[in-house]
């Protein structure tokens, strides 16, 4: 088949569904071309070796990516970053329907909901079925990360997705939650079906000098608890700075790492600070090749999400990753994602936004000799390896696609290899 990547964010960003996704792909003998942006994320700056032009073509490992203009912006403003969304949605919906060819199959990397506006323009032109690949629920994920407030635009941007997700011909998420919250919104039940994510495999497989694992990970006689990856509103970490302080006052053997960037950290570090908290420390953005050996230097893996309705039927991506790694995991969310790691028997769930129960489940995990954290982290990458790895969500997309175009599944792709 011809497959046609639409997606706001494609490498260099960091995006799971972006380039070893196409690869994947590619290796089971499809053609796949993207049509993305140019890159900007997280830090709302373009990446060295870009600048904005009408357009720009490449070649990234094999896979022909064909780059149109956006406004490069990833802060706290509501104004900046609609820009950001809608500027690549026009971009794709005009200059990218005029540079890539038409495919068999259309599939659309959702959010931002304004890929929405590409993706049902594309379908209608090249008259193929669209895949519609929903990893956060619009407009629920954006008022919950508080960018926006306005009701009457709200309303409207939940009007906007609903007419979206019913152009779509197939529907894909990440969670059964996810499923059950479109079929309550109307949609058709058989059009939807659940794609856990996969982990960045080939950074955790990567190896990585311990001579330049960041220094703060250095915490002889002491649990390291780490939390790996965007540091924004939704992350809530806040709830983690005040669990380390009650660890602080209970005089715990442990340290609180902070890995990655995001909108929020600069915050998150002054008021550590304030705090008086020795027993936090935060590291600079890392290379994903590098993220692989860090997971690994840390004895506990922290998931922590606010408390909101929406989050109890997300599965953050890093659950994946966590699991991946074998190691134990301090789960700090309801509902789906607290279901996969209570499934796997790999770490402690605790309440989100609750610093003593976050606490609470720190102690566990220090009362514990290590034996029992590694045969719990193995337990979990176990339970990766045979639900969750990337080949098996390779081979449902494949089937979905096939399905989408109305083509039985080839004797090698058929259901019962989805389960490795």
């Amino acid at each position: 088949m011809r497959v046609l990547m639409l997606t706001q964010w494609f490498q260099p960003e960091p995006n799971l569904k972006g380039l070893p996704f196409a690869k994947a792909l590619q290796a089971r003998g499809h053609q796949v071309e993207v049509l993305t942006g140019f890159p900007n994320y997280p830090q709302g700056r373009l990446y060295p070796g870009y600048r904005l032009r009408p357009w720009q073509r490449e070649v990234m490992d094999g896979i022909p990516v064909v780059r149109v203009p956006l406004y490069p912006s990833h802060d706290r403003s509501g104004l900046r970053r609609i820009a950001n969304y809608s500027s690549f949605a026009l971009a794709a919906a005009t200059l990218g329907a005029r540079l890539v060819s038409r495919p068999d199959v259309l599939y659309a990397y959702h959010p931002p909901g304004t890929i929405g506006l590409p993706a049902v323009l594309l379908k209608h032109l090249f008259r193929v079925p669209l895949v519609y690949d929903i990893q956060d629920l619009w407009p629920d994920a954006v008022v919950a990360s508080g960018m926006l407030t306005n009701r009457v635009v709200v309303g409207l941007l939940d009007l906007w997705c609903s007419l979206v997700y019913r152009q779509a011909d197939r529907i894909v998420v990440l969670s059964p939650g996810f499923r059950e919250a479109l079929i309550a919104r109307g949609l058709e039940a058989d059009r939807i079906e659940v794609v856990y994510n996969w982990s960045d495999e080939r950074a955790m497989a990567a190896t990585w000098q311990a001579t330049n694992l960041p220094k703060e990970l250095e915490a002889p006689g002491r649990l390291v608890v780490l939390f790996a990856g965007t540091m924004g509103m939704a992350q809530g970490l806040d709830s983690i700075l005040d669990a380390a302080l009650l660890c602080q006052q209970q005089e715990l053997p442990v340290r609180f790492a902070f890995v990655g960037g995001g909108i929020d950290k600069e915050r998150l570090r002054g008021r550590a600070q304030s705090m008086g908290l020795g027993n936090v420390a935060f590291l600079p953005v890392q290379p994903m090749e590098a993220m692989g050996p860090i997971l690994q230097a840390a004895q506990v893996l922290l998931v922590h999400l606010v408390d909101n309705p929406l989050f109890r039927i997300t599965i953050p991506s890093k659950t994946q990753a966590y699991l991946a790694a074998g190691k134990p995991i301090l789960m700090a969310v309801h509902g789906d994602a607290a279901d996969l790691v209570t499934r796997a028997k790999a770490g402690i769930v605790a309440e989100p936004s609750n610093p003593s129960s976050i606490a609470q489940a720190v102690r566990r995990f220090v009362e514990m000799n290590s034996e029992e954290r590694r045969l719990m982290g193995e337990r979990g990458r176990s339970f990766y390896q045979r639900e969750l790895n990337m080949r098996a969500g390779v081979i449902r997309f494949e089937r979905i696609f096939r399905e989408a175009c109305g083509r039985q599944p080839e004797g090698n792709h058929s259901r019962s290899e989805e389960t490795p």
